[in-house]
């Protein structure tokens, strides 16, 4: 994607999101406790898709959790082919092991 995103994460509502010509992409996700996050859904209309936004989405994510040191469960489908195909690990074992 050749343009910058204006991700905003919206605390209350568990979500980062970005809206581009009256469309909005987000990613969504459950805090758990005990500095874990659980990024269960990520959405991006038709019109959006194909453009690395959902890519933007789930490392604007990862880096929060990153940045707070926080575990992430990537419930997700999209984020947990996202976090194996840049060799991201998900600190799920930590949690369920």
């Amino acid at each position: 994607m050749s343009e910058a995103l204006s991700i905003e994460h919206d605390q209350a509502k568990h979500q980062f999101a970005v809206e581009i010509d009256g469309h909005r992409a987000y990613l969504t996700y459950m805090d758990l406790g005990k500095q874990t996050l659980d990024f269960y859904r990520t959405f991006v209309p038709d019109a959006l898709r194909g453009r690395g936004i959902a890519a933007a989405l789930t490392e604007h994510a990862l880096a929060f959790a990153d940045q707070g040191g926080y575990t992430v469960i990537p419930s997700c489908s999209y984020v947990e082919r996202y976090m194996e195909r840049h060799q991201r690990r998900s600190g799920a074992q930590d949690v369920i092991g």
